[in-house]
Parts: structure tokens; C-alpha cells; sequence
């Protein structure tokens, strides 16, 4: 249980998969809403500012992904999508969107417990004071001095490494996709330079990772982009 319930927006069109998901929810101490279409959806989210939300893609009077740009126009709250489209457009299309997770349908009620907890952890974070250091194993980053230590020694990261790392890290549990990192890093013209990433993320795995073929914190959403973990 909680210590203090989160409230959390359950936008799901198929009241068996809401009812489970409420209960599922609600046995691990959140307060829970639901709404049953894109509409009701974003009139819940601005009444009730929920910590996160639970969304379907498929809705009756729209896709989840229209309702996922409209939140993102004012809220950062994350957003955990629910969907039986289980195709790598469909993924990468709704973390474009704004999305933080993607659980494909049916799933089971551990693993959307395990998802929100990582969820509502990292939104947490940016409240805590900014801190200027990010640690992890061995890995110290520091965001002042722009430098990154392993067990005190003193990395040589390229200025495209330590951006990935640092864009990563701040993101915990939260997928990013090749596009979001080929915008932030290379610029809008290189959108469908995926291997850019691939080589430079596998040059910064050698030299965090303690094994960089079975990397811990550096980790691979197959076709779709990457996820930090602590």
C-alpha cells in the first residue's frame, strides 16, 4: 500500500479491462477515475489533475494518442498506454506522442503494478530539488561540471555520449525513442538516421556498462529505442 494514495485517470472504453485495471489499482492504495472516450478522458484529466494515467488507444470517438497530445500541451503527468496494437508503428507512434510506457494487451496485473510504481517514482523526481548529481552503480554524473566518473576514475565521453547518457538518465524507466533522440541530439534532418544512435550508444555501453553486451542500466526496447534503469 501507499502511504499516499496517487490519483490515477483510467481512460479505457471496455469496462471489463477498466474494472480490472480500477481493482488492480486500487488494491496497491491509489485513488482511481475513470472515462470511457477521448472526450471524457481530457475533461477528467483537467478537472481531476491526476498523478497518471492509464490509457486505451483505441477509443470510441478517437485514438488515445490525439488525447495524449492534448495533455501534453499543459500537463507532464505520465502516461502509460493499454493497447491490443501490438506493431512497433503503433509503439513508437504513441511515445512520439508523448507517452511514457506501452503495455500491450492482455497483461497481467503485476506487471502494470510494477509500470505505474516505476512511473510515479520518476515523476517524483524533478521535485526533489534538481539535484546536480545522477548515480548510478559505479557511474557518477555530474551535471555541473558536465563530467561522469566510474568508481572515481574519470571518464572521456564524446559530447553526443554524454548527452545520450545524461538525456537517459534523467528519464528513468521512461522509454525514448530513436526519434526523440535523434531530434534532440542530431536535429529535426535526421529523423531516420537510426543507426546514429545505435553506434553511439553502443561506444557509450563499453564504457559504462560493466558488461556491454548484457547491458544493466543502458536498455534496449527492441526496434523501438531505449530505457534507463537505475
Amino acid at each position: 500500500m501507499t502511504d499516499k494514495p496517487h490519483h490515477i485517470l483510467v481512460v479505457e472504453d471496455e469496462a471489463d479491462i477498466r474494472r480490472f485495471v480500477r481493482m488492480t489499482l486500487q488494491a496497491e492504495g491509489h485513488a482511481v477515475h475513470e472515462a470511457d472516450s477521448v472526450q471524457r478522458g481530457l475533461i477528467e484529466a483537467g478537472t481531476r489533475r491526476p498523478d497518471l494515467l492509464v490509457l486505451d488507444l483505441g477509443l470510441p470517438d478517437g485514438d488515445g494518442i490525439e488525447l495524449i497530445r492534448s495533455l501534453r500541451h499543459w500537463s507532464a503527468s505520465p502516461v502509460i498506454v493499454l493497447s491490443a496494437r501490438s506493431q512497433e508503428t503503433d509503439k513508437i507512434a504513441a511515445l512520439d506522442a508523448g507517452a511514457d510506457d506501452y503495455l500491450v494487451k492482455p497483461f497481467g496485473a503485476g506487471e502494470l503494478t510494477a509500470r505505474v510504481r516505476a512511473q510515479l517514482r520518476r515523476y517524483r523526481l524533478p521535485t526533489q530539488g534538481g539535484e546536480p548529481e545522477i548515480a548510478f552503480g559505479d557511474i557518477r554524473i555530474d551535471l555541473t561540471r558536465r563530467t561522469v566518473e566510474r568508481g572515481g576514475t574519470l571518464l572521456h565521453l564524446t559530447p553526443i555520449e554524454y548527452k545520450l547518457l545524461t538525456h537517459l538518465a534523467s528519464q528513468p524507466d521512461r522509454v525514448v525513442t530513436h526519434q526523440q533522440l535523434l531530434k534532440l541530439i542530431w536535429g529535426p534532418g535526421h529523423l531516420e538516421d537510426t543507426h546514429y544512435v545505435r553506434v553511439h550508444m553502443a561506444n557509450l555501453r563499453k564504457k559504462v556498462e560493466g558488461n556491454s553486451s548484457m547491458p544493466r542500466h543502458l536498455l534496449t526496447e527492441s526496434g523501438i529505442g531505449y530505457r534507463f534503469v537505475h
